[in-house]
């Protein structure tokens, strides 16, 4: 990959994709018109969130029960149920606030961007619905700060919403530092508290004492456009799509070695070879996909019959993490990508903890001496120690995805490794990397 994911398909058209419509969900909108939904555009086809169309009452059906039917789980990496979410917030006595998790911070997606992008207030529609749900009066809308344009169209649909008198919480769009670790919900917490965007480790939690120390909900963007549509037409809809332990859909982001890299919408259980060829196909013969993002998993291709469902992907120590899927080719260098990555990841850290501001580092430097040829007789033992020393540690996760990425890196590619322990660097060392890392952003300014 050469280039940098394209925000949006790349044809731009809302052209059918390959395959026809029928697991696509949170981008019918934009496969049926071609543009962004405006706000009469999304009530046109949606109608207004159940929860105003009904007076500002609660749904018919009450929505953390229909969102439990449904299955539907956090679709920002870590897969944890939403009913659970919601029900731990609106069970607290204080008045609740909800947090939309718009950041995307990992580096090789672009899903919720792009969801922002051309169906705004279906995620919106999904954040009023949670905090009718839970009891809250205000909706934090969370925005990288590096992306004005996506801040402009944000403010300018939350404009549309207030002059329609839509909503009865208050809504507020906020542009925070876009560091790989800013996303963490507990980062997002302390910044909105007027600290910086850190994690925060040990309790109490956010749905105890989060915003202003009140109770509060953290949901990723796209997670919230489903529930949206879950409100609208019941669980039994949205288990029509995925498979009985994973309905629905899901965004992935498919980057690389493809023809038609960019963002898609497919049933959970689809294989990974087949969101491969809807992104046009490998461009050359592939050697192994990178699954879930920096903090993923590498997978070789003979894996690529997958179905996309954690279920499927445990037993390969994967997972589909941040929905992304880089396809990269066999004449790439997997370690030397693999050693990029690591070095991204420990300039990273928040520098709060010892598996951040020791263990990363000296991981990263380990796994550059492999790629590089400078190992010594030691190094794999040393590597593999260390690796093992950076999960369950840390005051927030990002640890463990950088020992997650380095530890299947080493599994994947061993023969590779042999190679270059015995005879130095590979040829394909040398050539231009595959999978843009961008620069790092400073704790310092993190606020």
């Amino acid at each position: 990959m050469n280039r940098p994911v394209p925000p949006l398909r790349p044809d731009g058209h809302g052209a059918p994709p390959p395959g026809g419509l029928d697991d696509v969900r949170l981008l019918a909108d934009w496969y049926a018109t071609g543009r962004p939904a405006t706000l009469a555009d999304h009530l046109e086809r949606h109608g207004p969130p159940p929860v105003t169309a009904a007076g500002g009452g609660p749904p018919s059906v009450p929505l953390v029960e229909a969102v439990e039917a449904a299955g539907l789980t956090g679709r920002g990496g870590a897969g944890f149920p939403t009913a659970r979410k919601l029900r731990a917030v609106a069970g607290r006595r204080r008045r609740a606030v909800v947090v939309v998790n718009a950041m995307e911070s990992e580096p090789a997606s672009r899903k919720d961007q792009f969801l922002l992008a051309v169906a705004p207030h279906l995620v919106l529609d999904g954040a009023v619905l949670a905090a009718s749900a839970v009891g809250a009066d205000t909706v934090h809308v969370c925005l990288p700060r590096d992306r004005p344009a996506q801040y402009r169209r944000m403010d300018a649909a939350l404009d549309e919403r207030r002059r329609a008198r839509l909503d009865r919480v208050r809504l507020l769009a906020h542009a925070l530092p876009h560091a790989y670790v800013s996303s963490e919900s507990t980062a997002l917490v302390h910044w909105l508290n007027g600290g910086p965007a850190r994690p925060q480790g040990g309790p109490p939690g956010n749905r105890e004492r989060g915003v202003d120390r009140r109770p509060t909900l953290v949901s990723n963007a796209e997670t919230l456009a489903h529930l949206a549509l879950i409100a609208r037409h019941g669980p039994g809809w949205f288990r029509r799509l995925g498979t009985g332990d994973e309905p629905g859909t899901l965004l992935v982001t498919v980057a690389g070695a493809v023809a038609d890299p960019g963002v898609l919408e497919a049933a959970s259980g689809t294989p990974l070879a087949t969101l491969l060829g809807r992104a046009g196909g490998p461009t050359e013969p592939l050697g192994a996909v990178l699954l879930g993002g920096f903090a993923g998993t590498w997978l070789r291709a003979e894996h690529l019959h997958t179905p996309l469902t954690r279920r499927d992907l445990a037993p390969l120590g994967a997972a589909p993490g941040a929905g992304v899927l880089v396809a990269l080719p066999r004449s790439a260098c997997a370690l030397t990508e693999t050693a990029r990555l690591l070095g991204y990841l420990a300039a990273q850290s928040a520098r709060q903890c010892g598996p951040c501001r020791l263990g990363l580092p000296a991981v990263a430097e380990d796994f550059t001496a492999l790629a590089t040829g400078r190992a010594d007789q030691v190094l794999l033992s040393r590597l593999r120690h260390r690796t093992a020393l950076l999960p369950d540690r840390g005051a927030c996760r990002h640890p463990d995805g950088a020992a997650r990425l380095a530890g299947s890196a080493l599994d994947a590619f061993a023969e590779d490794v042999g190679h270059h322990l015995a005879h130095g660097p590979c040829p394909a060392a040398r050539r231009p990397p595959r999978i843009p890392v961008p620069p790092a952003t400073p704790p310092e300014t993190w606020r």
